[in-house]
């Protein structure tokens, strides 16, 4: 199998790919239903409401009751995916997410559009880059963050089958597809994308077609990198972690 490449002409944002994917949930699975808080344009949730009207939930611009209904919604049979920008899903809905989706386990998946600086359209207030955080030290809280359209879609299918809370990232702009030959994405992997014994890059979302320039760059200077896609934020792969900080002796992690 050979490395994962950049595309030189295919960009996608990985918010597409989830609207894409729920679609796709929603044509082959009952149970599936979607809320959003008034920005299904954004969030592409509105792909879903265009074709199952009935299984769509708009709860206005009130995020703690969408936290909330998706978790009625869970606690009823349905897996629902609940949608907003990174800023207002982690920060507004926190002490809702906490107690009434992960400490009684509730079967929601939260996908939060727009994080990050990369964000820049849309200002500072809206340029999350705390939602990793204050969502990964919630006990038993998944949380994932894909690096480019194709694998964004392996993640949204991959949550609707996984039994948990869920906190996923995707992003407004429009970035490389990586190409890759037969990758799957599993919850809890990290994804060897390059193989070096100078220093081991670790990456996720935007930031791994960064890294990926990058190890190009290193390589012309004689440095050879390892670089890893650590799209599952938590649980983090930590043998993988180990294994390269063993075999490289450095790490260098770039984040958004």
């Amino acid at each position: 199998m050979g490395a994962p490449s950049q595309s030189t002409a295919d960009k996608k944002a990985t918010r597409d790919a989830y609207g894409e994917a729920l679609v796709e949930l929603g044509d082959s699975r009952q149970d599936i239903v979607v809320l959003d808080a008034d920005l299904s344009g954004s969030t592409k949730t509105a792909d879903f409401k265009k074709k199952y009207p009935e299984r769509f939930f708009n709860v206005g611009v009130a995020e703690q009751n969408l936290v909330g209904h998706a978790a009625g919604l869970a606690l009823s049979g349905f897996v629902p995916f609940a949608s907003s920008f990174a800023m207002f899903l982690s920060g507004r809905a926190w002490e809702v997410v906490r107690n009434s989706v992960v400490y009684p386990q509730v079967n929601v998946k939260l996908v939060a559009s727009h994080g990050g600086i990369t964000v820049g359209e849309d200002g500072a207030s809206h340029q999350c880059i705390e939602d990793f955080a204050i969502m990964r030290v919630i006990p038993e809280m998944t949380v994932i963050c894909p690096s480019d359209f194709n694998e964004t879609k392996q993640v949204i299918h991959a949550i609707a089958d996984f039994k948990g809370p869920v906190y996923v990232r995707v992003g407004r702009p429009a970035i490389p597809v990586i190409e890759r030959e037969n990758y799957k994405f599993q919850i809890g992997k990290a994804e060897v994308i390059s193989e070096g014994k100078d220093v081991c890059i670790i990456a996720n979302g935007v930031m791994v077609n960064e890294a990926m320039i990058a190890v190009g760059l290193l390589k012309e200077k004689g440095i050879n990198a390892s670089l890893l896609n650590m799209a599952t934020i938590k649980p983090l792969d930590k043998e993988a972690i180990i294994a390269k900080a063993k075999e490289c002796g450095a790490i260098v992690t770039c984040e958004e």
